[in-house]
């Protein structure tokens, strides 16, 4: 009993030791902005059973430290305010939140084309010198690869200036920027962005490990965490980097490009789950108005399990959250790699369907770039046309202004002889071929499923006639279906028209037998 007791006490003391103090998030300090119009949830860690008082904007707000050390309160909405006020919280020491504005918080999430800074974009030299906006505020999140859900990570708030921005997502820069310039509102930006990330990292791994639909890639997840976490995985590891560290030597002594360090899975942003505990769950519950995402290249080798991964990964962030259908808009994959001489299959066209495919969500969209890509790089630099598109969705949608937001998409086909006639929905504008008067990115096929470059013209305001001398009787149309497709329909807004297929013929990424 008296050995029971003293590990209690100890247990205790512990506990008591590691809240000794007042703490809060980095996400919780100076320089932040609140989402306006909306409840902000504000939390830390004190000494258990301690009471704890934040005030702000003339409420007072208490609650008591839990068990584990844990409170929070919630901040009544607010209408926006370009007016630096204090936060004060007050527990067994006093902290000083300094400079808190409130305005529109987005999250900027993907992989290496969000995280493609401002600094590196086709004008990022002039961008980076106008880049002086005190009211927009900008929060880098670290990166960090792990099972283990994270409470904290190391970061600050910093107001928009060159020294800040010039390493900052160049979209979610822009985005915001858009978002300060046009409604006159302060905005906070939290840029979580990790290059190469795949999209089952973003997820809490457990949701992942219960969704049946997942069932194979959890399974050879399995697989090769067993296979890296025995003795031989992690013997294997070490020879590799003992291979490198020499590589490395002998590649500096001779003047060379120093090899890329091996990546260990374990800890990377490929694993399931990790990018959710390391970098997402600390900043879970922050208020804010929606995400905007870029990312999907990683994934286009299983575009069919995308289908499901994608809309799984919003609908469980908004679950996560708490805080509704907030808005979710993403960025289309763009045109990269190869022009192809023949139509054919595509898997970063089956991704675009993929994407396409999830606004059946509500409150989401996509901003079509499949003209803005270059064809010898993923990274195309040309960020500001990317973030003008993702922002008109926000600004209709969110904010209710009359602009052209959403790029034309297929909506049926009737067939006559040897043409086809599609119809498109234009949301209030109408096509237009880009460029040259000829309609290009078409090819249409028969019954036997093979693909022949079409000719296209112009129906009105919004169809568009397709056929080929090859095929008698057309089956199937598909606009737009390649890697890195010419083509050239827009609307009258230049949005370019959502690349599609009528067929439902299988999928090159869907699982093999």
């Amino acid at each position: 009993m008296k050995k029971l007791v003293l590990i209690l006490a100890s247990m205790l003391w512990l506990t008591s030791s590691l809240h000794a103090e007042l703490k809060v998030p980095a996400i919780i300090s100076d320089h932040m902005v609140l989402q306006q119009q909306q409840v902000n949830p504000i939390w830390g860690w004190d000494t258990p059973g301690t009471k704890i008082t934040v005030t702000f904007a003339g409420q007072e707000y208490t609650s008591v430290a839990g068990v584990d050390g844990k409170w929070m309160v919630k901040l009544a909405a607010a209408p926006a305010n370009a007016q630096p006020q204090t936060l004060v919280i007050q527990g067994t020491t006093r902290r000083e939140v300094q400079d808190v504005l409130i305005g529109e918080v987005w999250m900027c999430s993907g992989q290496s084309n969000m995280g493609f800074v401002t600094g590196q974009d086709r004008k990022g030299d002039l961008e980076v010198a106008a880049s002086r906006f005190p009211n927009v505020r900008l929060m880098k999140v670290p990166i960090r690869g792990t099972q283990e859900l994270q409470t904290d990570f190391r970061g600050q708030w910093q107001p928009a200036a060159p020294e800040s921005v010039r390493g900052f997502s160049a979209v979610g820069f822009f985005f915001g920027r858009y978002i300060h310039q046009v409604l006159g509102v302060p905005v906070g930006l939290i840029d979580n962005a990790w290059g190469g990330s795949s999209a089952e990292a973003w997820v809490r791994r457990q949701t992942l490990d219960q969704e049946p639909r997942f069932k194979a890639l959890m399974e050879s997840t399995r697989k090769r965490e067993a296979d890296l976490q025995s003795e031989q995985g992690k013997a294997r590891f070490e020879q590799q980097i003992a291979q490198w560290r020499t590589a490395s030597e002998k590649a500096r002594a001779e003047g060379k490009a120093v090899p890329r360090r091996p990546e260990d899975w374990l800890a990377n942003q490929h694993r399931p789950g990790n990018i959710f505990a390391g970098m997402v769950h600390p900043t879970l519950g922050y208020g804010l108005r929606g995400v905007i995402w870029y990312q999907g290249e990683s994934n286009a080798g299983r575009a069919h399990e995308y289908r499901d991964l994608f809309p799984y990964m919003i609908e469980q962030w908004r679950e996560e959250w708490g805080q509704g259908n907030f808005s979710f808009y993403w960025v289309q994959l763009a045109d990269f790699k190869a022009e192809k001489s023949e139509p054919g299959e595509s898997d970063w066209a089956e991704l675009r369907e993929a994407q396409t495919s999830t606004l059946k969500l509500p409150n989401t969209g996509q901003a079509v770039i499949i003209d803005l890509g270059e064809a010898n790089d993923i990274h195309p630099r040309n960020k500001l046309d990317v973030a003008a598109r993702l922002v008109r969705w926000a600004l209709v949608k969110d904010y209710g202004m009359k602009l052209a937001y959403r790029s034309p998409e297929f909506k049926g086909m009737t067939v006559s002889g040897n043409k086809a006639t599609l119809t498109f929905d234009c949301f209030g504008s109408s096509l237009r071929a880009f460029d040259v008067a000829e309609v290009k990115g078409f090819a249409v096929c028969g019954a036997d499923k093979t693909w022949r470059w079409a000719n296209a013209k112009l129906n009105g305001t919004d169809k568009v006639e397709v056929w080929s001398d090859e095929v008698g009787a057309p089956v199937a149309v598909r606009y737009a279906w390649a890697d890195n497709p010419v083509c050239n329909l827009m609307s009258a807004d230049c949005l370019p028209v959502t690349p599609f297929r009528t067929d439902d013929f299988p999928m090159i990424t869907a699982p093999k037998p």
